[in-house]
């Protein structure tokens, strides 16, 4: 799939598409350290949303927030994806914890 951008992957239903905030630390005289990928940060930007998804068939689930949204997710609810250097996750509607105002 060498013609893939992100602009062209459109969440199946129940899914949102997040990219990842930077893994970044900040030192006590206000210097920003770039992290290490062992401990990956638990929020980021939604740049896709999926349709809603349907509970037994009778209740609608719509997806709780919007494209540009900041949201905090579950640790081990996510789904990592590559598009060229950029790291994506997909993430169920119902492994978002927060939206960040």
């Amino acid at each position: 799939m060498s013609d893939l951008s992100i602009k062209k992957i459109s969440p199946l239903a129940g899914y949102v598409l997040v990219e990842p905030a930077e893994n970044v630390t900040q030192t006590k005289s206000g210097i920003y350290i770039p992290g290490n990928d062992s401990e990956k940060p638990q929020h980021g930007t939604v740049i896709a949303v999926g349709d809603s998804i349907w509970e037994s068939g009778v209740k609608e689930i719509s997806c709780p927030v919007k494209v540009g949204a900041k949201v905090i997710y579950k640790k081990w609810g996510t789904n990592e994806f590559k598009v060229g250097d950029t790291e994506l996750m997909f993430i169920k509607f119902e492994d978002l914890l927060a939206q960040v105002k």
